[in-house]
């Protein structure tokens, strides 16, 4: 196999703040591998550290101890002038945009290169070129107040691009969007990954942003990865009860009456079987009653999957019939806990 092409290793990373009394371990042991040109998706529900794990990422958060490697270089050991050269090559955007309100779309793209000392003509090209890709050079003399949220949104992608970043950090960059503009974005990160090649890590608590469009996804929980690998794999192959939660196969919520209380099945259809009579075969090869607790289907990369939550029969014998079935027909069969 050839050899992976490794970007950013972060190895044994823990961030611990002190509290009056005592300590808040935000990140607890941290390990990932993202390779150069992948769309990398970190998910946590709030509070699982993954906004601060971004933020180490670049240094606007310094970790209590292990290391964050971008192509090879501990950014931990780095000098401050090491550190400037290093974030010119690892850009952000955040959820709320952060642009300078009274400067006009031109001049907010343009900020990081007049701090570079860039010439000004070739500045002002790198602009409009910018705002090209981005599909707003028509607002360049515009203000961010008399844009919408998507736009501001794109004029901090093209703000973020003004360096030729090898990375590009997105801190929950959808979530203050509605869906159609959310789609959009995504649209457009993609478009920036394949064509410019940029890797880029984006952080969210957004499960359909991830099946969307990242390749691989770590499941934050707690301070600690739960779960990691590409995102079929996580989803087909499901281990932890972040991870279910976050994929739907438990539901969520207040309700509490919705989250099974039974011992159940999760079957997934892969692409092309989510449409098959699955559960009448079951019903008539192996001679057992169904009760189905949920079922939906989702898309992942462009490829669909069925899912389905059964109560798991109570005789032992029936189960296994249930199991072996299943798995004869080429599905992926998991047994749920109740929570």
């Amino acid at each position: 196999m050839p050899e992976k092409d490794l970007l950013i290793e972060v190895k044994n990373l823990r961030k611990v703040y002190p509290v009056p009394g005592g300590e808040v371990v935000a990140l607890d042991g941290i390990d990932l591998s993202i390779e150069r040109g992948q769309i990398y998706g970190i998910i946590g529900m709030s509070g699982a550290g993954k906004s601060t794990l971004i933020r180490c990422m670049n240094r606007l958060d310094t970790p209590t101890e292990g290391q964050i490697l971008i192509n090879g270089q501990n950014i931990l050991a780095m000098n401050e002038k090491q550190l400037m050269a290093t974030r010119r090559k690892v850009s952000m955007i955040f959820q709320q945009f952060n642009l300078l309100m009274q400067k006009t779309v031109a001049r907010n793209v343009r900020y990081p290169l007049e701090i570079a000392g860039v010439d000004k003509k070739k500045a002002n090209e790198r602009v409009m070129e910018l705002l090209r890709i981005v599909q707003l050079e028509d607002k360049a003399n515009a203000y961010p107040i008399q844009l919408s949220g998507g736009q501001r949104q794109r004029v901090a992608i093209a703000r973020a691009l003004a360096s030729n970043p090898e990375v590009l950090l997105c801190d929950e960059a959808t979530s203050a969007l509605d869906p159609m503009t959310t789609q959009s974005i995504l649209a457009l990160l993609q478009k920036i990954n394949k064509e410019l090649g940029i890797t880029v890590v984006l952080i969210t608590h957004e499960m359909a942003v991830i099946r969307q469009i990242c390749s691989r996804v770590a499941i934050l929980d707690g301070g600690k990865i739960a779960e990691e690998g590409t995102v079929d794999d996580v989803f087909v192959h499901t281990r932890s009860a972040a991870g279910r939660r976050l994929f739907g196969i438990v539901p969520t919520g207040d309700d509490e009456e919705a989250i099974p209380e039974v011992p159940a099945l999760r079957i997934v259809f892969e692409e092309g079987k989510e449409t098959q009579p699955i559960i009448a075969g079951l019903v008539k090869e192996a001679g057992v009653e169904v009760n189905i607790l949920s079922a939906d289907i989702k898309r992942i990369n462009g490829k669909s999957y069925g899912q389905m939550l059964i109560e798991t029969p109570k005789d032992d014998e029936a189960r296994k019939r249930t199991i072996h079935y299943l798995e004869s027909q080429g599905l992926t069969v998991k047994e749920v806990d109740p929570l």
